[in-house]
């Protein structure tokens, strides 16, 4: 027997590993393809976006952590293989646990960081406006597209797109790959450094990030809560290029005409839903920030301008 931490929970081991292969097997939904379309040299125009656009490895997403708080006992007098891995501390009875003090040796600033943009963005109300026109926006006037797919309506009518609609992207990660024409015709000005004071529930890429932010606080960040941020990551991926200028049809994906008035209302109705599974989580990865930094932490100011990876 192995008496319970002194604050948290202790998992048996047969507890511990069924997670870990239910975390596992519940990404590999996604991962497994991808490995194999790596393997093929088959590029998916949606998907891999979730891959190379975020640095989290595949190996790494698989990879379930149970989350500060939660111990793990050995198994068969052996401790849990996460003894072998960064910031982890195993005790004399074999038991490991997340050793908070030394996970934050170095990264307090980037947890205080995730936490106050993700309050920040959590006070403002979702804006439900912009109809996906960033990814207009980054082949506006220029021939050369981003991704190997037709344009639905050719050139001439996606430029036609953009200059007959307003655009408000609140975004600085999409903000800057709109094309030089398309950057004056923004009614905002994202910055790294005004990142805080712009960011928004309502935005695709916002809600996306969750699971940047997630994977920046692992091995802090509890599995289902990375599984649970990437799936969402996903499925606004699929709308965010249903959106968009490209011809995905071949690839599985039918249209969201966003220049017809059915096709607004499709992608705001699809934008309000995301935006309240984004609220759930990133409430749970502010309480996670709470955790790692107690009380005294959470409250600490930070320096404004943190770079952030793609």
């Amino acid at each position: 027997m192995h008496p319970a931490p002194a604050s948290g929970r202790l998992l048996a081991a047969d507890e511990w590993r069924a997670r870990a292969a239910a975390h596992e097997a519940r990404v590999d939904r996604w991962v497994a393809p991808h490995r194999e379309r790596r393997r093929r040299g088959q590029p998916h125009p949606v998907l891999d976006f979730l891959f190379t656009y975020y640095s989290e490895t595949p190996g790494r997403l698989r990879r379930w952590h149970p989350g500060p708080g939660v111990a793990l006992a050995p198994a068969a007098g052996e401790p849990a293989p996460h003894a072998g891995r960064r910031w982890y501390a195993v005790d004399g009875q074999g038991v490991v646990r997340l050793d908070t003090a030394a996970f934050l040796t170095g990264r307090t600033d980037t947890v205080r960081f995730v936490r106050r943009l993700l309050v920040a963005t959590a006070s403002r109300p979702a804006f439900t406006g912009c109809f996906g026109l960033h990814e207009w926006a980054m082949v506006y006037r220029d021939r050369a597209t981003r991704h190997a797919l037709p344009l639905r309506l050719g050139p001439e009518g996606t430029d036609a797109v953009v200059e007959a609609h307003p655009i408000r992207c609140s975004h600085i990660d999409a903000f800057r790959f709109f094309t030089p024409e398309a950057a004056p015709r923004n009614r905002l000005r994202p910055t790294r450094e005004n990142q805080h004071e712009l960011e928004q529930p309502g935005c695709l890429h916002a809600g996306m990030d969750l699971y940047k932010w997630a994977y920046k606080l692992a091995p802090a960040t509890p599995g289902d809560l990375v599984a649970d941020c990437f799936e969402l990551a996903v499925d606004i991926r699929a709308l965010d290029m249903r959106a968009s200028p490209y011809d995905l049809a071949g690839h599985g994906y039918p249209a969201v005409p966003i220049e017809t008035p059915e096709g607004k209302a499709e992608y705001v109705a699809a934008q309000r839903g995301f935006a309240q599974r984004g609220a759930g989580l990133r409430q749970r990865l502010v309480e996670l920030c709470d955790q790692l930094l107690g009380p005294a932490g959470a409250s600490t100011e930070v320096p404004q301008a943190v770079r952030s990876e793609p």
